[in-house]
């Protein structure tokens, strides 16, 4: 067998695994699993890929690997839960970084000599890389605090950004058609490092999943079109799902946020009239104690425990842990219910969970768990806002249509918060308001383990 067979045949093994590897990641079980065959699949590749003759300075490869794998491993360990989606949006920063630097130096080397079509590739992976390097750090910096997480929003934005897409295009085209066009090309590349801030910046931090998920697929596709560039079929194919698998995911966050995709692409927001603070918890607000809240508990039946950002926040998952066998062993029956985007990214709430040993039959669904709140004794709700709001249910309301989990039409809501302060959309909640709700004000953590204690003297 030839060399390139070979290679082509650790590279058919390393797209298995990647496939494979996204299949097991569909449900938690086998997350975990799925997460080995894809890195199982990206360490084939990365050896296939030495394998290629063409490759002779492996001294600056092992440099490379080496500084990588440092950086990546200690990332990972340092990394807590609750800074997922900036170390996601740092990724594909990085990742993008690369291409558009392939993309560049293949362009150097190759430029006049080029095909049509490798010409038309590595340009539009050049272009789509530079704007996911802005566009990824900027979404970062959003995310980790550093930069206002609120929209942006100035007279003619759209029309800012269109220009910009435009004249990318255009230039892009010019590229293509004329081989040693080298200013448009590096004008091409500025201009889309200015473009990807110009789309992400009226984006609010609240809708910055979203924009991740579509970074993500920026990402893929700019991995695959220098796949296609440099004739690497495993860039290809991995590009390929990763940007079909980021788009997926971006329309499905949309969907569940009730948010059109286009509308969070070009920073609009639907403007509603909220009430005041005054106006919704002027004098209604119930306030309560681990002690009651322990009272309230002894005698239910079923609790439904409705875990938020506060929650990984607090890193309260092992004490809500604590308090469901605790619960359980009493003889009351405890489930979980998981909206779509609780936390800060889709599955962040079964993540942690299944950190603190839940069982994953006991995490259900919003469309399942919903219908059933009006059976529930006791539901509480630790650290999230928006995704409990009933103002979602108000036509006017600015979060009017999202889907939210039902937990007003529990019998009793204990809402454990340490402040009154808002969700990412900035509004007052009628349900800390509620007759049947109580306001816990504590740390989630601190304040779930004080009712442990006070359930254990019962």
């Amino acid at each position: 067998m030839s060399t390139a067979a070979f290679i082509q045949l650790i590279y058919l093994g390393s797209a298995s695994l990647f496939i494979f590897g996204l299949k097991c990641m569909s449900s938690p079980r086998s997350a975990r699993l799925g997460m080995l065959l894809a890195a199982g699949g990206m360490a084939a590749a990365m050896a296939g890929t030495v394998l290629d003759p063409r490759i002779t300075n492996f001294g600056w490869i092992a440099v490379g690997v080496l500084a990588g794998t440092a950086l990546g491993a200690y990332i990972a360990i340092v990394t807590p839960m609750t800074h997922m989606p900036q170390r996601t949006a740092l990724s594909h920063a990085f990742g993008a970084l690369a291409a558009a630097l392939v993309g560049v130096a293949h362009h150097i080397d190759h430029g006049p000599t080029m095909s049509v079509i490798t010409r038309s590739a590595l340009t539009f992976e050049v272009l789509l890389g530079c704007l996911t390097v802005t566009g990824s750090l900027l979404a970062f910096g959003k995310l980790q605090g550093w930069i206002k997480g609120s929209p942006l929003v100035y007279q003619g934005q759209n029309v800012i950004t269109f220009a910009l897409l435009g004249v990318m295009t255009v230039l892009m085209l010019y590229c293509i058609v004329e081989p040693n066009a080298q200013w448009a090309f590096y004008l091409m590349a500025l201009l889309a490092l200015a473009f990807g801030i110009t789309l992400v910046a009226p984006i609010g931090a609240a809708d910055m999943p979203v924009v991740i998920a579509l970074l993500n697929s920026y990402a893929g596709l700019a991995a695959s079109a220098t796949g296609f560039a440099l004739e690497n079929n495993i860039l290809i194919i991995a590009g390929a799902l990763d940007g079909a698998s980021g788009l997926i995911l971006a329309f499905l966050m949309s969907k569940a946020m009730n948010r059109p995709l286009m509308n969070v692409i070009f920073g609009r927001i639907e403007v509603g009239t909220a009430a005041s603070d005054e106006e919704v918890y002027g004098g209604k607000v119930r306030s309560t104690t681990g002690e009651e809240l322990a009272l309230l508990l002894a005698d239910a039946q079923r609790v439904v425990v409705v875990p938020g950002y506060g929650m990984a926040v607090s890193q309260a998952q092992h004490a809500v842990r604590d308090l469901f066998l605790l619960l359980e062993k009493r003889g009351a029956t405890v489930e979980f219910a998981i909206h779509p985007v609780a936390g800060r990214m889709p599955g962040h709430m079964n993540v942690l969970l299944a950190e603190a040993d839940i069982p994953y039959e006991r995490m259900i669904e919003m469309d399942a768990i919903n219908p059933t709140f009006e059976t529930v004794d006791v539901a509480i709700v630790i650290g999230a806002n928006d995704v409990v709001n009933p103002d979602a249910r108000s036509a006017d309301s600015p979060i009017a249509g999202m889907p939210i989990l039902d937990v007003d039409k529990a019998r009793m809501v204990v809402v454990v918060k340490r402040s009154m302060s808002p969700g990412f959309a900035g509004i007052p909640n009628p349900l800390f308001a509620n007759e049947n709700s109580l306001m816990y004000f504590a740390d989630a953590q601190a304040g779930i383990l004080e009712v442990v204690r006070e359930l254990k003297a019962i």
